[in-house]
């Protein structure tokens, strides 16, 4: 089991950008598949970018060329930089990871963080 605790959520405006981290703790970091979702008020989880543990990535279209996924295995840590800012990004971001997959199905990771806001305005 890994402890997952994300960071680097805030307010900002369209257009700017934000980095956010996960930590990881608990558990070996390096064997973990790692993904990025989020989800809006009254909205599903949505998956937004996926890392696996051979560095292999995956985002969903409504990100790709603007957010990057990546990973530092030795400091156990996981990051979504956020270019080009949206309104329609806004949403609690949650970092994931499993053992056995990677991928943007949100049922298949087992292990969550608590989430960190991202509001972006207009």
């Amino acid at each position: 089991q890994v402890l997952l605790v994300e960071s680097g959520g805030g307010l900002v405006q369209a257009g700017n950008s934000l980095r956010l981290s996960c930590a990881a703790s608990g558990g070996t970091f390096s064997t973990y598949g790692m993904g990025w979702f989020r989800q809006a008020p009254g909205k599903e989880r949505e998956f937004v970018a996926a890392i696996s543990r051979e560095y292999n990535t995956l985002y969903a279209d409504s990100v790709k060329g603007r957010f990057t996924i990546s990973r530092t295995n030795a400091y156990n840590m996981l990051y979504l930089q956020m270019n080009s800012l949206k309104p329609e990004d806004t949403a609690v971001y949650y970092c994931a990871a499993d053992l056995t997959y990677w991928g943007r199905l949100h049922y298949m990771y087992h292990n969550w963080g608590q989430g960190t806001q991202v509001t972006v305005s207009s």
